[in-house]
């Protein structure tokens, strides 16, 4: 592997008090301990070990105290090229306990804490991976490539820990999901229908009850602080060149919950322990890609070593930030190659940031602004991606209009269907990924405001017992299935058309509140059109002769209708037209 140098940590009962040997043929690079006694770092060359297996031994006063040992294992084939997600996908959002409970037995576990409780609504449901393999058929079905659990590594909070970002223990997966061998096979029955697994990835902190930090290596694993400090969460400190160092230290060392102790990545041990766990997972698991939760919150210089480190060992390897900031120069300055990070001579080498700034106008209600003044309907979409200058890459932007920390597009619009069609078609054919959150696509709905748990309801038929099952075409209500077949039909017409993957984009002011932008390249064209306003809107396609060209018609995807690109085009108060041009 690029990354050839194993640090193995050991840990046992004054373990440092012993030397360290290894069997004949592995090199020791260098033996670290540290002001824990329990705990050994042991560093050794991988490069050219012939050995399956060897034996460590630990002595004390030259005798044998114990042995360990320690197995390497062959990588999977053509692993450090494996093909990422991209453009060409769009990510299922799941929520992990609360999709699918395919294996009731494990909802309890007696290793763990929190046991299963669906009458609490922040307690555990029961979902799990099985769960997820069990539908899905069901995702594919509804036109999804790539899939996105949010974290199922053991999280052992008493309560609460349903969320999985608090994890316990970042090498195991949690026993109420399943296990690492599920997990596993979760990753193949992706493989196996053409799907892609994108594990959800924590760098800048774990849980209060992980068993490292019952007894920390060293001091400075974590942050500490004389008294509990939370982080300020004003990222903008990273860059700032006005912040003062304190503002800028508490963003960054400050703790994001009390019950989540905050990494210290610019500690070579913690930083280590992360890069060589996500490498362990992408080859054990034939991950697909990460989600880091975070991302802006870690040590600036040592999360950038990370991401390198994790693409330097997979060139093709996308991983995709949680930056949730609301102005695109912020954002930009953690894509990879930033020309705005450049200025400060930094590179976060993180290939792909979340459009918030996109999802905040949609959020916001721009679908209810049905007149198109100077700043307001349309026009704020549009602005958005006046701004496209700043990314180094807007083909790997997420694109999306809510996940599982916002309220639900169907609560913010009161499930009214044209308004959902009109943001499902947007973020499914402008550049970048989308990325759904499940049970958009039947209608469910979600408040922020009543917590959490509103936002990240029961998929309906996940459960035994569940009187409505939306998982099966006979067990949808009317109008379930008409979120879904809209919703279908979009995302399995968008799998093959590569004009949407990467072509270029053209995109004109609106006029009355109608946004109409042009997909294409040397072979394709598409030309998207959102009437936003509560009228009927009849234009000529004049202004657009620069895309429109030589052609004359344009069959809509959703309706199947012919348009005629040489008379006026008529289009519906609150609806869009995707058109493929003929």
């Amino acid at each position: 592997m690029n990354h050839s140098d194993l640090q193995i940590m050991f840990y046992g009962k004054n373990i440092a008090q012993n030397d360290v040997k290894v069997s004949d043929g592995v090199i020791i690079k260098e033996v670290q301990k540290t002001e824990n006694p329990n705990y050994i770092f042991v560093t050794i060359e991988t490069k050219n070990v012939t050995l399956d297996e060897f034996t460590f031994s630990f002595l004390k006063n030259n005798k044998l105290t114990f042995t360990q040992k320690y197995s390497l294992k062959n990588r999977k084939e053509n692993s450090r090229y494996r093909k990422s997600f991209d453009s060409s996908d769009v990510i299922y959002l799941i929520m992990s306990d609360r999709f699918a409970n395919g294996n009731p037995n494990n909802d309890s576990s007696t290793s763990t804490a929190e046991k299963a409780n669906r009458n609490n609504p922040g307690g555990r449901h029961g979902g799990d991976i099985a769960g997820m393999i069990k539908n899905l058929d069901y995702i594919k079905e509804l036109g999804a490539t790539a899939l996105w659990p949010t974290p199922i590594c053991e999280d052992n909070d008493e309560t609460y820990s349903y969320h999985g970002y608090g994890q316990s223990d970042v090498y195991k997966i949690d026993p109420r999901y399943g296990t690492n061998e599920e997990y596993l096979q979760f990753s193949n029955e992706l493989h196996k229908r053409g799907m892609k697994n994108i594990m959800d990835y924590v760098t800048n902190h774990w849980g209060w009850k992980h068993w490292m930090y019952k007894d920390l290596p060293t001091r400075d694993w974590v942050h500490q602080f004389p008294k509990f400090t939370n982080s300020n969460y004003r990222m903008t400190t990273q860059f700032d060149i006005n912040a003062s160092k304190r503002d800028a230290k508490y963003c960054a060392d400050g703790w994001f919950v009390p019950s989540m102790p905050d990494l210290n990545q610019s500690n070579p041990l913690v930083l280590n322990y992360l890069t060589q766990n996500a490498i362990w997972w992408i080859e054990y698991a034939d991950l697909d890609g990460f989600r880091v939760d975070t991302y802006s919150y870690n040590d600036k210089e040592g999360i950038a070593k990370w991401t390198k480190a994790i693409t330097d060992e997979y060139p093709n390897f996308n991983i995709v930030g949680e930056v949730w900031m609301y102005d695109q120069a912020h954002m930009a300055y953690w894509q990879k190659d930033s020309k705005i990070a450049a200025i400060q001579s930094y590179n976060s080498y993180l290939p792909s940031v979340m459009d918030f700034t996109l999802q905040e106008q949609i959020h916001n209600g721009v679908f209810n602004e049905d007149k198109q003044e100077w700043r307001n309907g349309m026009v704020k979409i549009y602005e958005n991606f006046t701004n496209d200058f700043l990314y180094p890459n807007t083909n790997n932007l997420l694109v999306f209009f809510e996940n599982h920390d916002t309220s639900r597009l169907n609560e913010i619009y009161k499930n009214n269907f044209d308004k959902y069609k009109m943001a499902m078609t947007l973020i499914n054919t402008i550049r970048g990924i989308p990325q759904i959150y499940y049970g958009s696509e039947i209608g469910m709905a979600g408040d922020k405001g009543k917590g959490d748990a509103d936002i990240r309801r029961d998929f309906p038929g996940g459960w035994n017992g569940d009187s409505n099952n939306a998982f099966t075409k006979s067990g949808r209500t009317v109008e379930q299935q008409k979120f879904f077949d809209f919703t279908s039909k979009l995302l399995n017409w968008r799998k093959n058309k590569t004009v949407i993957h990467n072509g270029k984009t053209t995109h004109y002011i609106p006029e009355n509140n109608v946004y109409v932008y042009f997909r294409h390249n040397e072979k394709e064209s598409v030309m998207v059109i959102i009437n936003n306003s509560n009228e009927t809107q009849k234009f000529k396609t004049d202004r657009f002769q620069e895309n429109i060209l030589n052609f004359t018609s344009g069959k809509d995807v959703i309706s199947d209708k012919n348009i005629d690109l040489k008379k006026e085009i008529t289009i519906e108060a609150k609806s869009s037209m995707i058109l493929e041009l003929k």
